[in-house]
């Protein structure tokens, strides 16, 4: 056994050599620290850190896109979803439902005709129903389906802006009552969507114009910053969609939450912030939702909505 001595360390007493070797590299580790501080509080004197959002900078507020931005999928579904519960429509409608959510989930960008779909199918189910009753209807859909889909990431950088003092607005294509539940909720200043008409308090199946889609959405914020005296140069938006470029170049902090193909490439060669919250490579390379299409069938609604109106 004495041969294998040598694989066990052998313990040698401290030398007054390496006593003073020990003290010398302890001495120097909190020398370079005192120098690596002072180093970082001089170049933090001379070039101060830019903060963002601006604290107390009132002529400064934030613009958030809703559908795959604020939340996972598309309020419009989901407030389908919690229709079809309440016997708005049979379930026989819900299969064209599921697969226009599924292609929304799966492509990870907006299609016009299906979304336009979507809308005209919704005007046809609420008309000759209260505004008041589907203000009800919403508050419960937000708890049952939406609630859950909030990504923890943007509604972190809303607060900051809410922090800072500033005002966060929702822009959206969904109907204004749905996104003024969802923006109440998540404690933000207010929401700018689709107008359905009412008359009497009774929604009558028309659009007060268009759906806020597109450039509409950027009109909308112009609009909207005009007359609250904001400075847009010094707002920030927030969208996934290459829809919603319009809005974001209009304002001087543009970021892509969660960014579609197109508008992840816009905003690489623009420099624009970018976030992306959904988990899975594929979805960090390409765009695409991760775990797209899960729970498709009972999140989609559109195309339920579309065959209950066409019958009519």
């Amino acid at each position: 056994m004495a041969a294998l001595g040598w694989l066990s360390p052998r313990r040698r007493p401290a030398t007054a050599r390496s006593v003073l070797a020990g003290e010398a590299a302890a001495e120097a580790a909190r020398k370079t620290s005192r120098q690596l501080e002072l180093l970082d509080r001089t170049l933090a004197e001379a070039e101060p850190r830019i903060e963002f959002p601006v604290r107390g900078d009132v002529h400064a507020a934030a613009f958030f896109d809703l559908d795959n931005t604020v939340m996972q999928g598309a309020a419009l579904f989901h407030f389908g979803r919690g229709l079809y519960k309440r016997k708005f429509f049979q379930r026989r409608e819900l299969a064209r439902f599921a697969w226009q959510q599924t292609w929304f989930r799966l492509a990870g960008v907006e299609d016009p005709e299906h979304m336009q779909d979507a809308r005209e199918s919704a005007l046809s189910i609420v008309k000759g129903h209260r505004v008041s009753e589907l203000m009800t209807i919403g508050e419960e859909i937000y708890d049952e389906y939406m609630a859950g889909r909030i990504w923890p990431g943007t509604r972190a950088l809303a607060q900051a802006h809410l922090d800072a003092g500033q005002k966060v607005w929702l822009v959206t294509a969904a109907p204004v009552e749905t996104a003024t539940i969802i923006a109440r909720r998540l404690g933000l200043t207010g929401a700018l969507g689709t107008v359905a008409e009412s008359v009497d308090g009774v929604y009558t199946g028309r659009l007060v114009g268009e759906p806020l889609h597109g450039p509409a959405k950027a009109e909308a914020v112009r609009a909207l910053a005009a007359a609250e005296g904001l400075d847009l140069d010094r707002c920030a938006a927030y969208s996934d969609s290459h829809n919603d470029i319009p809005m974001l170049s209009l304002v001087g902090h543009p970021y892509a939450i969660n960014p579609d193909t197109k508008l992840r490439r816009y905003a690489k060669e623009r420099e624009w912030r970018l976030r992306d919250y959904r988990t899975g490579r594929k979805a960090a390379k390409v765009g695409i939702p991760a775990a797209a299409g899960v729970g498709a069938l009972a999140g989609g609604t559109a195309a339920a909505v579309a065959l209950h109106r066409r019958r009519r």
